[in-house]
Parts: C-alpha cells; structure tokens; sequence
C-alpha cells in the first residue's frame, strides 16, 4: 500500500508538471503569432529577434513537454539512463537551433544598423500591448515553475523557470525600446534603437544557446555530479576509509529528477561480506539522505 501510495504521488507531480508545462507552451503561442505579424508588417529587427528568440523558447519548452509526457507514459526503470540521454540530446538540439537563428539575425541586423529606416508605428501599436501581456505572464510562470522546482526537484523544471526569468527581462527590454522608440521618433538617432536592441537580444540567444550546450555535455558523458556533491562523496568516504581498501572511482547519470551514483571501492579479501554488506548499505543510506534525488550503489571492484 505505501508503496502504490509513493508511485500515485509521483504519477501526480508529473502530471501537474505537464500541465503547467503545457500551460506555459500555449500562452508562448499566442503571443508567437501575433508578434510575427507584427514583424512582417512592420520589419522590426528588434522584435525579428525576439519572435526568433520566442520560436527558440517553444521548442524548448516543447521537447521539455514531451520528455515529462514519455516518462508519465512508462517504461518504469526500463530505460532510466535512456531518458537522461533523450532529455540531454533535445537540450542540445535546441542549442543548435539557438546557434542557426543567431547566424541569421546577426547579418539582417547588421544591414539594419548599415542601412537604418525609420521606425514604424505598426510594431509599438501590436508589440507593446503584447511585451505588457507577455511579461506578466513570463513573471506568473517564473515564480511558478521556480516554486515547483523546489517542491519535486527536476532539470526540466529548473531549466524552465530559469528560461522563464530570462523571458520575463528580455520582454521588459524590447518594452523599453518600443517605448523609447516611440517618444523619440522624431530623431534621426532613434532609428538606430531598434538594431542595438535587437543585437541585445541575440546576446541572450547567445548565452541561452551556450548554456545549453555547457549543461548538457558533461551529462552526455556521464559527468553529472556538481563539485560541490562530489565533495559530499569524497568526504562521505574519507570519515570511513578504514572500512575499504581501495577506491576506483565514482561515475553518475542523470535521467529526469534522478541522479545514479556508481562508487567503485576495493576491499581486503579476509574482511566478511557481512562486514562489507553492513558499510555499503550504510554508505548508501547517508549519502542518499545528503544527495537529492539520488540513487547510489556501490560496486565491489579489484584495481
């Protein structure tokens, strides 16, 4: 009965995961179409950048969505280490993304900045009333997803309020151009507003990208573990280092809101399996209990 009732709580965190996901992914929409629109009627460079930027967002988040609906669907442990490479690969695929979008709007904004044109009234008439919604609605899930992420920690949920914070200040900034843009339209500097803004906003393309890529590698490669938690480990074992003889290293995998320690020790051949038995489930049990989410096993090896 315990057992079933801690499966239902989990079934349940990911269902509201999805929801709130899912929630977040339609609300990018909406503001995604309109704001296109705008960008064809008007041919803003700043708010090209940011339907890029937006486009980015929504793939993201998509593939965040269909990650949490793969692993409610099931599967149980069949495919653990499995699901962290899917997670890790669809972060990589959208840092590709990131980079391609980059490439385009650096060179449309460079001939912008070469070649500036007046601004047109048509992008402050749609984009602002939009960067007003759109903030709101950023800030709302930012301060959702962060308080989920610390009720049921989970990479995706992390990833997501931190994609929300960032949403929320790049909004308030292209806010900011608008509307500086539109008191000063009658200055010939002003024109040049829109480029720099939109040069802005690729800077956050730019770090958004690079930090997807500079996350994800070391989980590719099973390096998981922060430094901070490999000294929990390091520490774990120095307190006991009577207990073995020889450590061969740790290695980690990350796969959703779980992370899977191996801790390869070497013991004396005379000590009792007992003896062994006893210390690994010890071992196991403290730092399961100092590492969130973390499953541990400690292997019996030979140098």
């Amino acid at each position: 009965m315990a057992g079933n009732e801690i499966v239902n709580d989990a079934e349940g965190a990911k269902e509201s995961r999805e929801k709130l996901v899912f929630r977040g992914l339609c609300v990018d929409f909406l503001i995604l179409v309109p704001e296109t629109i705008a960008v064809i009627l008007s041919g803003s460079a700043a708010l090209l950048s940011d339907v890029f930027k937006y486009a980015n967002e929504v793939l993201a988040t998509l593939f965040a969505l269909m990650i949490i609906r793969r692993m409610k669907a099931g599967g149980k442990f069949t495919y653990d280490y499995g699901m962290g490479k899917f997670e890790t690969l669809t972060r990589i695929i959208t840092g590709s993304v990131m980079g391609v979008s980059i490439c385009i709007l650096v060179l449309f904004t460079i001939q912008r900045l070469l070649h500036p044109e007046a601004f047109d009234m048509v992008a402050a008439y749609i984009g602002i009333p939009l960067m007003i919604i759109a903030s709101i609605a950023d800030y709302h899930h930012w301060h959702t997803y962060q308080h989920r992420s610390r009720q049921d920690p989970s990479p995706i949920m992390e990833s997501q309020w931190r994609l929300r914070r960032a949403k929320t200040f790049s909004n308030l900034l292209l806010l900011f151009a608008l509307s500086l843009s539109v008191l000063c339209i009658q200055y010939d500097w002003a024109h040049y507003i829109d480029p720099i803004v939109s040069f802005i906003i690729i800077g956050f393309l730019l770090f958004a990208g690079y930090r997807e890529f500079s996350s994800s590698l070391p989980d590719l490669f099973d390096k998981t573990l922060d430094e901070e938690l490999q000294i929990v480990i390091l520490r774990e074992l120095a307190s006991s280092f009577e207990q073995y003889n020889e450590f061969h290293g740790v290695r980690s995998r990350r796969s959703g809101s779980r992370i899977y320690i191996e801790i390869f020790l070497g013991f004396d051949p005379e000590q009792k399996m007992g003896d062994v038995q006893d210390f690994t489930t010890s071992l196991k049990r403290s730092l399961e209990s100092r590492i969130a989410g973390s499953v541990v096993s400690i292997v019996l090896s030979q140098g």
